[in-house]
């Protein structure tokens, strides 16, 4: 079972999606909150698997929230840090059509992934077993405001010279570049000539170097340091 935070400062959103995710087998809700000290909070009570907020809260207090609910990997860091991070809730955002700025920030902060709010019951359904499985949920239009973002922000950096990118072995430099491509792991391994075993050993490495929680933020990473460059 995958427990659910609602966090929506709406109330009748906020009890329409707690009536929807109640009626998913396989998901159970841990709680609900209006506000983003209310979700961290209820987030260290409860420990939920997927806190799910609604992208009008990621303001300055929202985002925030996002690192201390969803804590970034570091590098190097004790075991103690690391199994924190590895057992911290994931956060998938809501965002409404037009502001995708918001969710960008959210998971740069953090964030597992985002979701519209237009999106079908189902899909919003299958967006948290995702994100609660470790993998990333992005919509079509924060991909490309990603792209937009690092064409005018960092059009000019040039690669490697980040510190943590330094971090990586070359063959983990391949391996992200594979992952911001929107390669699958077997498809990493296939074209890379290495195990699907090694591969997801070679992920794990590049998100705790980076200090990143998932794939989503390696691929923000990948873009931002100059690594991956954006298409013209």
């Amino acid at each position: 079972m995958v427990s659910v935070l609602v966090v929506n400062d709406q109330p009748l959103q906020r009890v329409a999606l707690l009536t929807l995710l109640a009626s998913e087998p396989d998901l159970t809700i841990a709680g609900e909150a209006a506000s983003e000290a209310q979700a961290i909070r209820m987030t260290a009570a409860l420990h939920p698997d997927i806190v799910l907020m609604n992208s009008r809260l990621c303001t300055k207090d929202g985002i925030e929230a996002i690192r201390r609910i969803a804590p970034p990997a570091q590098f190097p860091q004790s075991l103690e840090a690391a199994e924190r991070a590895a057992t911290a809730p994931r956060v998938l955002v809501l965002t409404s059509s037009g502001h995708e700025g918001d969710s960008y920030a959210a998971l740069r902060a953090g964030a597992g992934g985002s979701l519209l709010e237009d999106a079908a019951p189902d899909g919003l359904a299958a967006a948290i077993r995702v994100v609660a499985a470790g993998d990333a949920v992005v919509t079509p239009g924060l991909t490309r405001a990603l792209i937009e973002a690092v064409r005018r922000q960092h059009g000019s950096k040039p690669p490697l010279g980040h510190p943590r990118l330094r971090a990586l072995t070359e063959r983990e430099c391949d391996v992200l570049v594979a992952v911001a491509s929107g390669w699958t792991n077997a498809e990493i391994a296939e074209r890379l000539s290495i195990s699907p075993t090694t591969v997801k050993t070679h992920v794990s490495h590049i998100l705790t170097k980076i200090g990143a929680r998932g794939r989503v933020q390696a691929v923000t990473f990948a873009y931002e340091t100059g690594l991956v460059r954006p298409a013209a």
